[in-house]
């Protein structure tokens, strides 16, 4: 048995000699008078129904584990009509711990796994999970409502099979708001407008999100008076698939040697030149050299960035047509595709020119690979709460 360490509770003479003798179990006796307070209803009573002792874990001190032998009074409850236990403030949900031990965990939980804390804490790992649960609803009410004036929405698989949430996030804030929803639908994306209320939804500035039409449509019906602006790194995706599937289609063409360069090489076609190492760009060159088509459809793919650099709509609007007129015969099926896109959502793209320096764009794409690290270093367990609760205070500050 640990010693014990609680300030507030050992100030009297009789308990601290418990800190300096052997090791034992400390009591904590109850002053007299002191009112008892239902644990289900809050109705505060002056008398209580019976009392009985119980072992409270605490902060450990160096190695050692700290246990508090508390007593634990029941009431006779005038509201409920039934005998309950008593509420005491520095307690955890979890009834065995204190507080501050459920914070402790929590915050150990951050950087690590619930297995390894509860292996370091001797501790079950369902034990564990439910005082991180606490910790991280207190983090959530610590940091308030969310108003925000620059969202950011995306959706994450949560399993297989197309299973999807939303995320929201606050740009300015940076950090999470809003995960849930059914799927990604436009019905799913209404819900977070409806919990924001009427009020704070008409504080909405911009929302940046993909090209996916049930969140574009959802947006101008619940905050009309919001620019939309498509995120580069979706737009940027969906010209890197037109270049692959350009080459897949280059590969299907030709047969023997001639596709001894094409085979193997799709990573090397998307990703930027200054990337690649010294073999990647000799296989590039290879390849560029032994097809004409690849090589006009790459140099058009890499050009097709400086789109971004444009601080005025009107100059990136003609550098987009003149990059739409360089398509005409080249048998570049997949890019003119690609460019009718573009042409029916340059509304969404143009905003771009006048909120890059603004807000971070690139902070929903940065929050997507740490949802997949937590999603990972929490495989195999099905709770969606704890997910929730698990993305919506990865931001946050801790407590």
């Amino acid at each position: 048995m640990g010693r014990v360490l609680f300030p507030r509770l050992l100030r009297r003479a009789h308990l601290v000699r418990h800190l300096w003798g052997p090791p034992s179990l400390c009591h904590l006796p109850y002053a007299e008078g002191k009112k008892t307070v239902c644990g289900v209803c809050g109705l505060v009573h002056r008398t209580f129904y019976d009392r009985k002792t119980r072992r409270i874990r605490d902060l450990p001190c160096a190695d050692k584990r700290i246990y508090l032998g508390v007593e634990m009074r029941r009431v006779a409850c005038r509201r409920c009509g039934k005998v309950k236990q008593e509420r005491l403030d520095w307690l955890a949900d979890y009834p065995f711990c204190t507080k501050r031990f459920a914070f402790y965990v929590g915050r150990r939980c951050r950087d690590s796994s619930i297995h390894d804390v509860a292996k370091e804490f001797h501790l079950d790992w369902r034990t564990v999970k439910a005082l991180e649960m606490q910790y991280m609803r207190k983090m959530l009410r610590r940091a308030g409502i969310p108003g925000p004036k620059v969202i950011g929405i995306d959706e994450i698989s949560v399993r297989k099979g197309h299973d999807y949430r939303i995320v929201v996030s606050d740009l300015l804030r940076k950090r999470p708001i809003w995960f849930g929803g059914k799927d990604r639908s436009e019905a799913s994306m209404d819900l977070f407008y409806q919990g924001l209320g009427p009020k704070k939804r008409k504080g909405i500035q911009l929302a940046v999100m993909d090209m996916w039409k049930p969140f574009r449509n959802s947006a101008r019906k619940n905050a009309p008076q919001a620019a939309i602006l498509f995120d580069k790194f979706h737009v940027m995706r969906n010209l890197g698939e037109a270049l692959d599937e350009i080459r897949k289609r280059e590969y299907a063409r030709l047969t023997g040697k001639k596709r001894e360069y094409i085979k193997g090489q799709k990573y090397t076609l998307l990703s930027r030149r200054e990337n690649l190492t010294m073999k990647g760009r000799a296989a590039l060159k290879k390849l560029l050299k032994a097809n004409k088509r690849l090589n006009t459809a790459y140099l058009l793919k890499e050009s097709f960035s400086q789109l971004w650099e444009y601080k005025n709509e009107g100059w990136a609007r003609r550098f987009f047509d003149n990059w739409r007129a360089a398509l005409k015969w080249q048998r570049l099926k997949p890019y003119e595709e690609f460019a009718q896109m573009i042409e029916s959502h340059w509304e969404g793209i143009a905003a771009f020119t006048q909120w890059e320096e603004k807000v971070s764009l690139g902070f929903v794409e940065g929050l997507n690979n740490k949802i997949r690290v937590i999603q990972r270093r929490a495989y195999g367990l099905r709770d969606e709460e704890y997910l929730k609760l698990k993305v919506l205070t990865c931001m946050l500050p801790p407590l």
